[in-house]
């Protein structure tokens, strides 16, 4: 009988205890950059000087050769949990630079996710030198956006994946 006290005390202690709890939003930062308009065209490419880069009447940028640094915008790709753009850069027919400009930040939770799976985005386009990554786990959205933003600013840069790889363009499943 006297262990079923303590059983019984310990089992109403912990239905108060998780009865009164209160979760409080997370609150993680979001990954924005401020938009720079004296570095960008209106199409959003931009050359880097003494690399035979010229921007022509229809907005697009190009090079004589593949030794320049270019740099293009991507256009936003929304989903319902907000959209997402990349900024990527092209050295040497490499890409050297990613950059999330915006990602999803409808509520907490989408803001969170986000933030933990741009890291992993960007390391994985650094690594394999291409848009077409694996998505991260539990951020299928940001990773399918994320994907489709970079691919078409890879695409304003003409530039080609090694392996021929490409992000899947079909956004549908996004919305």
């Amino acid at each position: 009988m006297k262990r079923a006290r303590i059983v019984i005390s310990a089992t109403v202690a912990g239905t108060a205890a998780a009865l009164g709890f209160h979760a409080h939003p997370a609150t993680a930062p979001v990954a924005t950059a401020p938009p720079r308009a004296a570095a960008s065209t209106p199409s959003g490419l931009s050359g880097s000087a003494g690399t035979g880069a010229s921007t022509g009447s229809s907005g697009s940028a190009t090079t004589s050769s593949s030794t320049g640094t270019k740099t293009a915008l991507g256009d936003p790709m929304s989903t319902r949990y907000g959209a997402a753009q990349v900024r990527v850069t092209v050295s040497n027919g490499k890409i050297v630079k990613v950059e999330a400009v915006q990602l999803q930040n409808v509520n907490p939770k989408s803001a969170s996710i986000s933030s933990y799976a741009e890291p992993s985005l960007r390391q994985s386009v650094l690594a394999k030198q291409t848009a077409a990554v694996d998505a991260v786990s539990g951020a299928t959205y940001t990773s399918l956006s994320y994907e489709g933003s970079l691919q078409s600013a890879l695409d304003k840069l003409s530039f080609q994946a090694a392996d021929g790889s490409v992000a899947s363009s079909d956004m549908s499943e996004l919305q």
